[in-house]
């Protein structure tokens, strides 16, 4: 029995080891040819755009090509299921978004990936909040004052998003979980047509980002009663926080970066170490604050608990508002 056991202990010290150096060998002359990114959504939007700036960063600090590997479909599901199926050599990787890693898992019975086990979490990017917004004719000119309204005509507010599963959609539901009011989803094919219908006094009121959501205030088309995130915006300094009404709110649509799960940790943490970088760069910093996001460094141990929480806040609302996409 003793010898078994001294056996068994040089087996795992062996097989220890064996992964060490593996691991050891995977960093020297990585990356030796070009590195994908794949973004799960069409070419032009913000993701794909925030992924851009990161491939162009990542080729200039890696002396690599990186390029951008757009594979949209499903809700971002199609390309978050080609990366977690490619090889874990750190050529592949994928551009994360608040739908794709946490909230699908929950969206979809079968999004063809699980979130929480098929990646290597490797950096945080940016994040984005959203401005709460309503016609200029609602009779709220606070939060205080909006919730008021709805629970004194309950279901009668109506707010709009950009499709089902959204970040606009499920900050409208977490609003109206926290503010223990009702109010009347109405779902639509993209922001535009729901920006339309909001300022052509369609809609009560909708949740979207700082970049298109500035104009439109400042022009008087809507009125911005307050930001998603937990601290005021840098953009809207004086439009308070939806948290200054109803404490512990807080939603952003967030990214970040993604390996297979069976990359080296030598590899991920090359990865982070440059896109960490990349954040700090002057003016990679203000390519995104021109565009209302904030830089968001996380080690890879950061980013994957912070993960794991959205899952779980995110999964209950949804299951609370049964919400479902397939």
């Amino acid at each position: 029995m003793q010898y078994r056991l001294r056996g068994l202990a040089w087996g795992v010290m062996l097989t220890l080891g064996m992964t060490a150096a593996s691991e050891a060998a995977a960093s020297p002359g990585y990356p030796d040819k070009p590195i994908r990114i794949v973004v799960p959504f069409p070419p032009g939007g913000i993701t794909d755009q925030l992924a851009r700036e990161v491939s162009h960063s990542l080729s200039k600090r890696l002396q690599q090509t990186v390029i951008v590997d757009n594979r949209p479909g499903a809700g971002g599901n199609i390309g978050a299921a080609a990366v977690a199926r490619a090889p874990g050599d750190g050529y592949t990787l994928l551009f994360g978004t608040f739908g794709t890693l946490p909230v699908n898992k929950s969206l979809y019975e079968k999004p063809g990936y699980d979130p929480l086990k098929d990646f290597a979490p490797v950096a945080g990017v940016a994040y984005l909040p959203n401005v709460l917004l309503v016609h200029p004719d609602v009779p709220a000119r606070n939060v205080a004052e909006l919730i008021a309204l709805a629970k004194k005509s309950p279901g009668q507010l109506t707010y709009g998003s950009f499709g089902n599963g959204s970040s606009a959609h499920l900050a409208g539901e977490l609003f109206a979980h926290m503010a223990g009011i009702s109010i009347t989803h109405v779902p639509y094919k993209g922001s535009p047509a729901s920006m339309t219908d909001l300022v052509g006094g369609r809609l009560t009121m909708m949740f979207d980002s700082i970049p298109t959501a500035l104009p439109i205030a400042r022009e008087g088309r809507a009125r911005a009663l307050a930001v998603t995130m937990a601290a005021r915006s840098e953009q809207l300094p004086n439009v308070p926080t939806l948290a200054e009404t109803v404490p512990g709110y807080e939603l952003t649509a967030w990214f970040g970066v993604a390996a297979p799960a069976s990359t080296p940790k030598s590899i991920v943490d090359r990865l982070n170490a440059e896109i960490t970088a990349s954040l700090k760069e002057p003016a990679f910093r203000e390519k995104l604050t021109s565009q209302g996001a904030v830089p968001f460094p996380q080690t890879p141990a950061q980013f994957k608990t912070f993960i794991n929480n959205q899952y779980e806040k995110w999964d209950k609302v949804i299951k609370k508002a049964n919400i479902r996409l397939d």
